[in-house]
């Protein structure tokens, strides 16, 4: 089998193209949802924080097929969430591509929030007060102080995300149904090009699979290296 052979056959599979746009589409949602959901905990402890604490760790620690039975529950055409996207917007999330892109958006959310929640409690508070001093909008010191100062965080975040969310199965597995062809993601992939005898494909898919991991913590050293220095007063 020529490389020219082995690309047009393992390298075009749906399943390679699948994953990509689940995982990039549930990084943009984690970034939206996960930034300031971050932000939020990182403040003054409440009730009410650390409930939403523990619920957004859960995904970290909760073993991935109970928690994928639980969400096909609440989100199958009988459950609560389900049954309400159904009759609304005529939405079915089980055993199709959304049903992959809510597992891999639930698996990678928690490093997005605990990157960015660990980047905003390592900030020196002092800057945030100079430019309330200085009469700064809330607005403008989240724009000019908060986020200058923890962009390494939040790009930590998205990669531990990615990284998290590209390897996703259990879940995946529960809410897609591993459909070939439809919800089969890269490591469902090779889940069943072993069970059929097709070691060279699965070897193909492990070995992409290698290299993005290899990739995103290359990446994340560099950024752990380059750490940000402090802003000033002048720069506020």
């Amino acid at each position: 089998m020529t490389l020219q052979t082995l690309a047009s056959d393992y390298l075009a599979h749906p399943a390679i193209g699948l994953t990509l746009r689940v995982t990039l589409l549930a990084l943009v949602l984690q970034l939206l949802t996960g930034l300031p959901l971050g932000l939020y905990l990182a403040g003054k402890k409440s009730p009410l924080k650390s409930i939403l604490e523990i619920i957004a760790a859960l995904p970290m620690i909760f073993p991935p097929m109970a928690l994928g039975f639980f969400l096909l529950l609440f989100l199958g055409k009988n459950g609560v969430i389900g049954h309400l996207l159904l009759k609304i917007f005529d939405l079915k999330i089980i055993f199709t591509s959304w049903g992959v892109l809510a597992a891999v958006y639930i698996v990678g959310l928690p490093f997005m929030v605990k990157s960015v929640q660990a980047a905003r409690r390592q900030m020196d508070h002092s800057l945030i007060e100079a430019a309330a001093t200085l009469g700064k909008t809330r607005g403008e010191t989240l724009l000019k102080v908060i986020l200058p100062n923890i962009k390494n965080g939040i790009v930590a975040g998205l990669l531990l995300a990615f990284g998290r969310s590209v390897g996703e199965v259990g879940i995946s597995l529960m809410l897609g149904g591993n459909i070939i062809g439809r919800t089969e993601t890269l490591s469902l992939a090779i889940y069943n090009a072993v069970f059929e005898g097709e070691f060279m494909r699965a070897a193909i898919f492990s070995v992409i699979l290698s290299a993005i991991a290899i990739i995103v913590l290359l990446v994340l050293n560099a950024v752990s290296k380059n750490r940000i220095s402090g802003l000033s007063i002048k720069d506020i």
